[in-house]
């Protein structure tokens, strides 16, 4: 069984953001990414199913060599190798493209993705991958179960759970609920620094989409106490000046 992990990577959450003057992309000052939480349980996942099926387990980024760091966290963690496609990931039609061309010959038995990046919370690759490799792909994951060629699914919809009985291939999106998260044991620590990231030339892609501009949330307002001897202020506020009513 062969298994590929899809892993991106994304600012700390306690990082605080900012963008270049050209408001074209982050300003890296001072941030330090991790592995996106949501590629983390995912990672977890693939562990356990890699435990019991005595997989292979691969992963894979779309970007530059500044994400070594991560990719060796995977490796530290138990994935076999690791595969770099040396290429910005300027969005998600883009990333999930690069890395169809990288495995549509290795045959993998199941994809797994996080269910969203933590930065653009697109929830998109997964979804476009298994179209572009041809294979089926289900969302929101939080349980998996592979017997044989079927793959038993536990997945989130709007206002429950649904079980899902697949065949493999398969491409899943995971969410936290498929898996803690693993901290790397000094012996795998010192067995990935002898491991090989594979680095490969990117795929001519068309970029369908350009980035325009990127700005920060809007700040909020501070918030208006009214003395409840006054309630009929409310009704003002919310008429004159916010202009909700």
């Amino acid at each position: 069984m062969k298994i590929l992990l899809c892993a991106s990577k994304t600012p700390d959450t306690t990082t605080k953001i900012n963008f270049t003057a050209d408001k074209k992309s982050l300003d890296n000052t001072g941030v330090q990414f991790i592995l996106n939480p949501n590629d983390d349980h995912g990672l977890a996942g693939a562990m356990d199913l890699k435990e019991k099926h005595n997989a292979q387990l691969t992963v894979i980024h779309v970007g530059d060599m500044s994400v070594e760091p991560i990719l060796r966290r995977c490796l530290a963690i138990g994935a076999d190798e690791a595969i770099l496609v040396n290429t910005p990931p300027t969005d998600a039609y883009y990333v999930a493209m690069q890395i169809a061309e990288a495995v549509r010959n290795e045959n993998f038995d199941l994809v797994i993705c996080g269910r969203e990046s933590i930065d653009f919370n697109g929830n998109e690759v997964g979804d476009m991958l298994g179209e572009a490799l041809g294979i089926p792909s289900v969302a929101y994951v939080g349980g998996i179960v592979i017997d044989g060629n079927t793959a038993t699914l536990n997945r989130f919809i709007d206002g429950g759970m649904e079980n899902l009985k697949v065949n493999l291939p398969l491409v899943i999106t995971a969410t936290k609920e498929l898996a803690e998260p693993r901290i790397a044991n000094m012996r795998g620590i010192m067995q990935s620094r002898a491991k090989t990231i594979k680095t490969l030339e990117p795929a001519a892609i068309d970029h369908l989409t350009e980035l325009v501009e990127l700005e920060p949330p809007v700040k909020k307002s501070g918030v208006v106490l009214i003395d409840i001897a006054e309630a009929g202020k409310l009704m003002d506020i919310l008429h004159e000046k916010e202009k909700l009513i």
